[in-house]
């Protein structure tokens, strides 16, 4: 199961560098690339917005 970015992101960057597959685009809201998320929940745990939840 992907995970998905909400609305309450900040764009701070956190997850981005943890993405061990970089399924993370970067824009005003960060998004995942279902296709190439590999459900390993780091992006999840790192987020200090609690922003990024499973899909």
């Amino acid at each position: 199961m992907a995970y998905k970015i909400l609305d309450s992101c900040v764009a701070c960057g956190t997850c981005i560098d943890e993405c061990p597959v970089g399924a993370i685009s970067e824009g005003s809201i960060y998004s995942i690339n279902a296709d190439n998320c590999v459900s390993c929940g780091t992006c999840a745990s790192v987020c200090p917005n609690e922003a990024i939840v499973e899909d």
